[in-house]
């Protein structure tokens, strides 16, 4: 099972200009190793099999002869391979010659699309030689009397009948530049894959621009966008070409050539991933139905066969914490942008109730610790002083020393008002009301004392005018790991957007960035605390309750939910790109927790649908006001049942 993905090539070859005999080996060479690669498309450049450069020799009925003649040996040398092959080349037609691209599968020419776009500026005069594609051109010509009559013509999809989700559209170089691209109009028809065949030259800045230019046409057009570059075989007498290929989907570019290196890039490309992003934005269906659709298209249909991919040669990287970007220097932007965001929200909140206290339980952990960071930010922001935000620290049966400590240290570095409430006489009360025994650590145990805390923080809110600042992240949210109506409420939450694995880079963000020394060493032992609930009591004076080993690993919770709420994968593709990650863990750790996963999340969706008000800040959240709707009384079975034939 390939999980839909398809792989694809991007190829620029040996080349010896007007040598067209040379060129075809060389790129029969290249489809070649691209299908013992696995690949299923693989595109060349604009005028691969006679060079770019030929300049007047592109009139010469000899030269336009031996690509035809070479385009149908390339055909028929790799019938047997099944790969999708894109090539280019000069066709003349009705006394005009035409910049084509020509897509082949097993020994057939499905397809001749000529460029709409034809550069006549600064270093290009293409016009000299190639006339436009339009509506007036024939819909099929005839190549030789050695191959029947092929379709001719920009209104043409290459599809897949195994594979409804691949349709592949084509267009060369300048088509791309220009301000309406035809690449968009074949996306809005149905076309998951744009091929560009392009020869454009290198001048300083260029590569940028087209990497931007690529990524954001992916991007635009909710596609895979193709974009093979002629390499520096090409002639030099006034132009340098460098085979900047590029594979992008979806605005991020999945692989790319270094300059000047003449190979082969692959990359496998998500066609799940497109359609659901598609799906999604059901503005694509509108900008569709404007456009016509696909009707004005003509359809080739072919039948490719499926390809397996292994877990360890799939070609694309897969982010095993796509919550947090990779390098420092990212991290540290992505983290000054979110807490701006959650600084802010909470600040709008604060000036439309014209309220100056807020009231924060402090347990000296993580989440905790980063709702006051951002609350100080969000006074700082309304100009409030910080002695308005009051710091709660409630200990009790399973506080540890360590935690108390720092919470204490946390709230005086940060200038709030620090307020002790010790709740185990009230919890203790709690328990003989209701008849609970104080030996018997169960869920009631736990509960009573995170609703107690709760109430403290409600009633000290009341008291003084101020609001609750909820604590619980994304990653809580989505496993039911709250309390209802204990920690799960607040006023307003100020991480109901933020995942675990973020948390932790957001608080090291601010320990790194703080100039006080105290504050920053209370950030980097709270950092290094165990994740814990502490409702237990400790042992030898040790947190005895470890989240992790209870629900699993965040690490792991935190990728599964990504890839189900931005992509809506399956349990089968969620196990499958965590097999490709890097991971620290092996299959059956893996499949464990994703039973987990889905169990957890279905079950305690309730906790999830009266959530309080919290600022979306990523693209992923459980808001059930915003991204995700879904009853509380929702079934597993499905997802579980998939699981289970998992192995």
């Amino acid at each position: 099972m390939n999980y839909g993905f398809f792989r694809t090539a991007c190829a620029s070859t040996q080349l010896v200009v007007a040598d067209c005999n040379f060129n075809a080996d060389k790129i029969i060479d290249a489809v070649r190793n691209s299908a013992s690669e696995g690949a299923s498309l693989v595109v060349f450049p604009e005028f691969s099999i006679t060079g770019y450069t030929c300049g007047d020799l592109f009139l010469q009925r000899a030269l336009q002869k031996s690509a035809v003649e070479n385009l149908e040996r390339i055909a028929a040398r790799t019938a047997s391979l099944d790969c999708i092959i894109a090539v280019g080349l000069p066709i003349n037609v009705e006394n005009a010659i035409y910049n084509c691209a020509a897509v082949l599968y097993h020994g057939k020419i499905l397809a001749l699309i000529p460029k709409t776009f034809i550069p006549n500026y600064s270093e290009f005069y293409e016009r000299r030689y190639f006339t436009p594609a339009s509506s007036s051109v024939p819909s099929s010509i005839r190549l030789s009397e050695n191959n029947p009559s092929v379709p001719f013509g920009t209104d043409i999809l290459v599809c897949d009948e195994n594979n409804p989700d691949f349709v592949l559209g084509v267009e060369l170089c300048e088509d791309l530049w220009v301000t309406l691209p035809p690449s968009t109009r074949a996306a809005l028809a149905g076309a998951t894959v744009i091929a560009n065949l392009s020869a454009s030259n290198e001048i300083i800045g260029k590569a940028e621009y087209r990497r931007n230019l690529v990524k954001m046409q992916s991007g635009h057009s909710v596609c895979a966008y193709l974009y093979a570059d002629s390499g520096h075989d090409e002639s030099t007498q006034d132009l340098v070409f460098a085979a900047h290929n590029i594979i992008s989907e979806n605005g991020s570019i999945l692989a790319e050539s270094k300059l000047f290196e003449n190979g082969i890039v692959y990359a496998d490309i998500d066609l799940e991933r497109l359609m659901q992003e598609r799906r999604r934005s059901t503005t694509f269906a509108q900008c569709a139905e404007l456009e016509g659709g696909s009707s004005s298209y003509r359809k080739i249909f072919i039948s490719l066969k499926e390809k397996s991919h292994k877990t360890n040669k799939l070609k694309r990287f897969v982010d095993a914490h796509p919550f947090v970007p990779s390098g420092k220097r990212a991290r540290a932007g992505r983290c000054s942008s979110v807490v701006q965001l959650q600084a802010e929200g909470l600040a709008k909140r604060l000036r439309h109730i014209h309220c100056q206290s807020a009231v924060i339980g402090l347990s000296g952990g993580l989440d905790s610790t980063l709702a006051l960071l951002v609350t100080c930010r969000a006074f700082d922001l309304c100009g409030i002083d910080r002695k308005g935000i009051r710091t709660v620290t409630m200990p009790c049966f399973g506080t540890t020393d360590r935690t108390y400590n720092n919470a204490c240290t946390l709230a005086r570095q940060c200038g709030t008002e620090l307020i002790e409430v010790p709740i185990a006489d009230s919890v203790r009360q709690h328990f003989k009301d209701i008849g609970q025994d104080e030996n018997v650590h169960d869920v009631t145990y736990e509960n009573c004392q995170a609703r107690e805390r709760t109430q403290v923080l409600m009633d000290i809110a009341n008291k003084t005018n101020g609001i609750v600042i909820g604590t619980g992240d994304l990653s809580e949210l989505a496993l039911g790991w709250c309390t209802y109506n204990g920690d799960q409420m607040s006023m307003y939450g100020v991480n109901s957007s933020i995942p675990k694995t973020l948390v932790r880079y957001l608080v090291d963000w601010f320990a790194e960035d703080s100039d006080d020394e105290k504050l920053s060493a209370v950030l980097k032992d709270i950092l290094d605390t165990p994740v814990s609930p502490e409702l237990l009591p400790p042992k030898d004076g040790q947190i005895a309750q470890k989240t992790e080993d209870l629900v699993g690993p965040y690490e792991l919770h935190d990728f599964y939910l990504y890839y189900l709420l931005r992509f809506g994968f399956s349990p089968s593709k969620l196990l499958f790109l965590a097999d490709c990650s890097e991971l620290p863990f092996d299959h059956d750790f893996k499949l464990k927790w994703l039973r987990t996963f889905y169990r957890r999340f279905f079950t305690q969706q309730f906790k999830r649908s009266c959530m309080p008000d919290g600022a979306k800040v990523g693209t992923v959240n459980l808001s059930p006001r915003g991204d995700w709707r879904m009853p509380s009384d929702a079934s597993a079975s499905v997802w579980l049942e998939e699981i289970d034939r998992l192995k």
